[in-house]
């Protein structure tokens, strides 16, 4: 199993603990929220992974290295300064030869405490193009952007391009997507323009080509100061052999 991890944001909303460090580095109970993540990855049987990196990346590549310490194959996509967006990192990722046919894409903030297996073999058994884990969160911790009934009863709005009222599900923050969709349903990077993941999940939902996996775990964040003391709290509890120290 393959794990693209996009971890190439400005991270604006923790300055100013990002003006000197990425996000993906920032002390958790004094641990890297990385070393986290790649624990929770490698623990679950998912050594072949990708950084896809941007701001200060050179810094998480420097920490993290070749993934050996954690028991992973770490390897990187560098952006450069002129970053191409979440779905331009993939494009970019795929031009440099590193995708898998079929990998798992999360977000270089999140944790998310979840068995990523049963959601990988969901894929596989439906030979999904792309399936995106929800939760129902009635607006709790994210704003609702999915309507979800079923595995493939579910539409995805972020921008509310056609929905307009209150959704109750939310993008998890975790989907599995064949090379495919990124080969050719992400357009071509073009200078100073960006590509949002966002759109390719509408885009897939609009033509029934993206599959739903429910879980019921909260997702942890450290992209705010509310997410980052929330999973602080939760590291304390449950992850304190998650950590190199």
């Amino acid at each position: 199993m393959q794990a693209v991890i996009l971890a190439g944001g400005l991270a604006t909303r923790m300055r100013p603990i990002t003006e000197k460090i990425p996000k993906a580095l920032i002390e958790v109970n004094g641990v890297p929220f990385v070393d986290y993540q790649l624990h929770s990855l490698v623990e679950q049987g998912i050594t072949d992974i990708v950084f896809c990196i941007g701001y200060k990346g050179e810094m998480i590549k420097e920490h993290v290295g070749n993934g050996k310490e954690w028991g992973a194959s770490v390897r990187y996509v560098d952006e450069g300064a002129e970053l191409k967006g979440t779905a331009g990192a993939l494009k970019l990722a795929s031009q440099a030869g590193v995708l898998g046919e079929r990998f798992f894409v999360l977000y270089g903030d999140s944790y998310l405490p979840i068995d990523f297996v049963s959601v990988w073999l969901s894929a596989i058994e439906t030979n999904a193009l792309a399936t995106m884990t929800v939760l129902k969160n009635r607006g709790q911790w994210e704003k609702g952007n999915v309507e979800f009934q079923s595995e493939r009863e579910i539409f995805y709005d972020k921008f509310q391009k056609t929905i307009k009222h209150p959704m109750t599900y939310v993008d998890y923050g975790l989907s599995v997507l064949q090379k495919l969709v990124v080969d050719e349903m992400i357009a071509p990077l073009v200078p100073g323009v960006k590509s949002d993941l966002a759109d390719l999940f509408y885009e897939l939902s609009e033509k029934k080509l993206l599959r739903g996996f429910e879980v019921t775990e909260r997702f942890y964040e450290i992209g705010s100061v509310e997410g980052l003391r929330d999973f602080e709290e939760y590291a304390i509890q449950n992850l304190k052999r998650d950590s190199n120290s």
